[in-house]
């Protein structure tokens, strides 16, 4: 095998040298050394080579998994850019919306609010409205049961706030419903002179005091007939009564009316003269009128008295055997009996009802 160089012509010149010529084995180490080394760089050099052709290929790959993966990230970036504008103008839309929709709910809740508000009113002003005017209705039918002594007034008014509280129905108004059904029951249960009939009774006391006859009229009592026996045949009819017959029987009653046998009782009465007769009327009359006044201004204690005294007129100057002196002195007595100082029942508990239900509470 040849050298690649052959240095031989750079060698010295030979010549007369000191040095021995065993010299040459160390000359033939020194250039296989050479060789050696010249190898190994070569090696050295082809592997490096290999190696970086390997790299290269090896880069040149990466480079372009690289190239592919960027162009794929910038689509997909490209992709992700649309997505998001797609999703913001998605986002930004329901938002829009969800703010007209919240817009529109608040509005719904302002309105529903202000409906129940509405109703509220509404039925609050409906009720306040409806114990106004029972409690109004109340008030006057009280004065006018004190007026007039009467307690129908303020029955009727009581009956009628019933009927309405039943219709309406309301839980806030059932206390006063409960109040108005206690008060009817006992007003119902109180025993009160009812002023109108006491009058309506006087009046006609009044109008009968001057056909009432008096225990000193004479004649003014006929005396009942005796009853005939009645004739049975036609004979007997035509000879039953002749014209003297009559005469005799005229007579005979006018004698016996002539003369009247009674029983006096009261001398006071028979003495009574006849041109009397009209004050003793006219006196029972005013003590009359006198206890009609004295009950329509409650003053029970001037009927009580009046109306004893005209009894008393009556049952002395008045014959009251008779069916009509039995009559007015029964209608008399009654109004007696029945002239008492009740007081008229007030209606405090209604009342008060009212007025709670009136405040809300």
């Amino acid at each position: 095998m040849k050298p690649e160089h052959d240095d031989t012509h750079n060698l010295p010149p030979l010549g007369h040298t000191t040095e021995p010529l065993a010299s040459a084995s160390e000359f033939n180490n020194t250039t296989d050394t050479s060789k050696w080394l010249t190898r190994s760089i070569g090696a050295l050099a082809v592997v490096g080579a290999v190696g970086s052709g390997l790299m290269w290929a090896k880069l040149s790959g990466i480079q372009e998994q690289l190239a592919r993966q960027s162009a794929d990230t910038g689509s997909q970036a490209v992709e992700a850019r649309v997505t998001s504008k797609q999703a913001e103008e998605l986002a930004r839309e329901t938002a829009a919306r969800l703010s007209v929709t919240d817009a529109k709910l608040s509005e719904v809740s302002l309105q529903r609010s202000q409906l129940e508000e509405l109703m509220q009113s509404l039925s609050r002003s409906r009720d306040e409205n409806l114990v106004v005017d029972i409690e109004s209705a109340i008030r006057l039918a009280q004065q006018q049961a004190q007026l007039t002594g009467s307690v129908q007034p303020l029955l009727a008014a009581l009956n009628s706030a019933e009927q309405r509280l039943t219709k309406v129905a309301q839980p806030r108004l059932a206390p006063v419903l409960r109040a108005v059904t206690r008060d009817i029951e006992r007003i119902k249960a109180t025993s009160v002179a009812d002023t109108p009939a006491l009058l309506f009774k006087l009046d006609e006391l009044v109008r009968v005091v001057d056909t009432l006859p008096l225990l000193n009229a004479v004649g003014n009592a006929p005396q009942p007939k005796a009853a005939q026996p009645v004739p049975t045949t036609s004979w007997a009819k035509a000879i039953s009564m002749s014209w003297w017959e009559k005469v005799w029987s005229d007579i005979w009653n006018d004698a016996q009316n002539l003369i009247r046998v009674s029983r006096i009782d009261k001398p006071e009465a028979s003495m009574l003269a006849p041109d009397q007769s009209y004050f003793v009327r006219e006196n029972l009359k005013l003590r009359l009128l006198n206890a009609r006044l004295g009950l329509l201004a409650r003053h029970f204690d001037v009927v009580q008295s009046d109306m004893k005294q005209a009894n008393d007129d009556l049952a002395h100057y008045f014959d009251m055997q008779t069916r009509q002196g039995q009559t007015t002195l029964a209608l008399a007595r009654e109004v007696l009996a029945q002239s008492k100082q009740i007081e008229i029942p007030r209606v405090d508990d209604t009342i008060a009802a009212l007025t709670t239900a009136a405040a809300g509470r």
